[in-house]
């Protein structure tokens, strides 16, 4: 009987600890990843990429958990135009008119949690633009080693309220939407 008994236990343990696995840390490779920005106006929109500076996913077996990711502000690159426009437009989004990535040269987001859905993971975490945090939420999809992600971000609430048309009158054609879309593919 005390070996039966001791069977018991052992197996308990053996399969509660499994029960409580400890999250792994999914570490990105920048080089492979992308973040794609549009951001549009009356008059059109512009495009290019920001790169990923470094970041990781925090699994529980294939289940994603957690995550954080840093952005290299410094690296926004216009890709639809050429020479001196496309230098110009760089270097506004750099300044602290939208930016400000000599103060600010990186950008965060940390995942506070997700939850499995339908098409993906519900993801909700915190954001960090110019040093200010708000709470974001959006739709992730693992496949394999890559996820990919689309989001679209107020700018005003990180203080970036450079042709607004919900802070400034009368900007015409010269008005800026207030939101922004990234289109992210991580690779780990």
């Amino acid at each position: 009987m005390k070996k039966v008994v001791n069977l018991v236990l052992i197996l308990a343990v053996a399969f509660g600890s499994m029960a409580f696995t400890t999250p792994v840390k999914k570490k990105i490779n920048p080089a492979e990843s992308t973040i794609k920005w549009k951001g549009e106006k009356v008059l059109g929109s512009h495009h290019g990429t920001i790169a990923l500076k470094e970041g990781f996913l925090e699994m529980d077996g294939d289940k994603i958990t957690g995550g954080r990711f840093v952005v290299d502000m410094t690296s926004i690159e216009n890709n639809d135009l050429e020479g001196g426009s496309k230098g110009k437009l760089e270097g506004h989004l750099k300044s602290d008119d939208f930016f400000g990535v000599k103060s600010h040269p990186t950008a965060t987001l940390e995942i506070t949690s997700a939850t499995a859905a339908k098409n993906g993971y519900d993801i909700t975490g915190n954001i960090t633009i110019k040093g200010i945090t708000e709470s974001i939420s959006f739709n992730l999809v693992k496949n394999g080693n890559t996820a990919t992600a689309k989001l679209a971000i107020d700018r005003t609430k990180f203080g970036i309220r450079y042709g607004s048309g919900s802070f400034f009158d009368n900007l015409g054609d010269k008005t800026i939407s207030d939101n922004f879309e990234l289109d992210v593919k991580l690779a780990f």
